[in-house]
């Protein structure tokens, strides 16, 4: 991406902001918050995007008239590289800012929009995602948890699964099926529902890495206000697929910033082992480099495009590629990888045992070779029981 003199005053300006945040009382919070380590530090991490709201650094590609920056593309992958490059904490409201907020602006209703966009603008509600089931995995038009009206609210019944940070979260979006008897993507609905109310049951899942950022969710007769589907109601389908939209947009060049750091702390970590020496390893290291040149190379082709494969080709070159960084690490660090010390997993051990999730979660590899041999091939769609 070709940067002119507003771009680089812009990036002088974000670098330096972050600096100077990151010199003083924030710190420590540096380099917290990863893959497998979302527990770290959550207080004070909430506290790091509040400081980031009063400054002006948070929304920033929302619209002015909603409380954004109405920053441009360049602006936005700009601040996402740099705060990347700054080892910033990872952020507690990615959900909110990144997903939900971007789709109240395209697809909510004024009163919405008024509703919910201020505060988690100022970071004061965090939000989680209810797509995922035990039943429907990656299929996302396979969902059973139902919503129905009674009485003006909407009644939530089913169960969600692998759902990030619900445990803090004060909102969930949700996709129901609000139309009895219907099939697939027809006849779901995009609800807002709250949290934190008796017919909701957040139970964490712990993982590989000893952590539980993932959780199951219960709702057993939850409500929400009938005013609080996104779009109309049947009509959930489409904005699902808006956010979803959203959710692959710029941040995945930060994302890459991220990959790079941890290639080259494997690098230096085969320095120091002498792995460096295996030929085998440092041809596994150059295959590495030159994948992460081709995923932005793909990123920077396809951000401002309408491509339909983009988002799910993008999906699969950074799942592989990050599942074999993982294992690359295993091998570099030898036989004493094999052991946990005694202050736990170290940060290759943590890489590796998350990452065997990373082609599974936020859409399995399976789902997203069908909708490239389907919307993009044209191929037959498969055959479903």
């Amino acid at each position: 991406m070709i940067e002119g003199q507003h771009e680089a005053a812009f990036r002088a300006e974000v670098r330096d902001w972050l600096e100077t945040a990151l010199s003083g009382e924030f710190a420590p919070l540096r380099g917290t918050g990863g893959p497998g380590r979302e527990h770290e530090a959550f207080d004070e991490r909430v506290e790091w995007q509040r400081h980031l709201a009063a400054a002006g650094w948070t929304c920033l590609g929302w619209p002015v008239e909603h409380g954004g920056r109405g920053a441009s593309l360049a602006e936005q992958v700009i601040f996402h590289e740099e705060y990347a490059r700054a080892d910033a904490p990872r952020s507690v409201n990615h959900l909110g800012e990144e997903l939900l907020g971007p789709t109240l602006v395209e697809f909510g209703t004024a009163e919405q929009q008024a509703r919910f966009l201020p505060r988690i603008r100022a970071v004061e509600e965090l939000w989680c995602q209810g797509y995922s089931e035990p039943d429907a995995g990656s299929d996302l038009a396979g969902v059973r948890t139902t919503a129905r009206l009674v009485d003006g609210e909407w009644s939530v019944t089913g169960q969600k699964v692998w759902t990030s940070l619900a445990h803090v979260a004060d909102w969930c979006f949700v996709i129901a099926r609000t139309e009895a008897g219907s099939q697939r993507h027809h006849g779901l609905s995009y609800l807002l529902v709250p949290m934190k109310q008796p017919g909701v049951d957040v139970r964490p899942i712990r993982q590989l890495t000893g952590t539980s950022e993932f959780n199951e969710v219960f709702f057993a007769d939850a409500r929400t206000d009938a005013s609080m589907v996104v779009g109309e109601v049947g009509a959930g389908w489409r904005v699902a697929m808006g956010t979803l939209a959203f959710e692959r947009g710029v941040a995945t060049l930060a994302q890459q910033v991220a990959f790079r750091r941890e290639l080259d702390g494997v690098v230096a970590l085969a320095r120091r082992t002498g792995a460096f020496d295996d030929p085998i390893v440092r041809e596994r290291l150059t295959r590495q480099w030159v994948g992460l040149q081709v995923m932005r190379a793909h990123a920077e082709r396809t951000l401002a495009s309408a491509e339909p494969s983009a988002a799910s080709v993008a999906k699969l070159l950074w799942a592989h590629w990050h599942r074999d960084l993982g294992e690359l690490a295993m091998q570099v660090r030898g036989a004493a990888g094999m052991v946990e010390g005694p202050d736990g997993l170290d940060e290759w051990q943590r890489l590796y045992l998350f990452s065997r999730a990373d082609t599974i979660y936020g859409g399995s590899d399976e789902i997203q070779r069908n909708i490239l041999a389907e919307r993009t091939l044209g191929l037959p769609r498969e055959v479903r029981a």
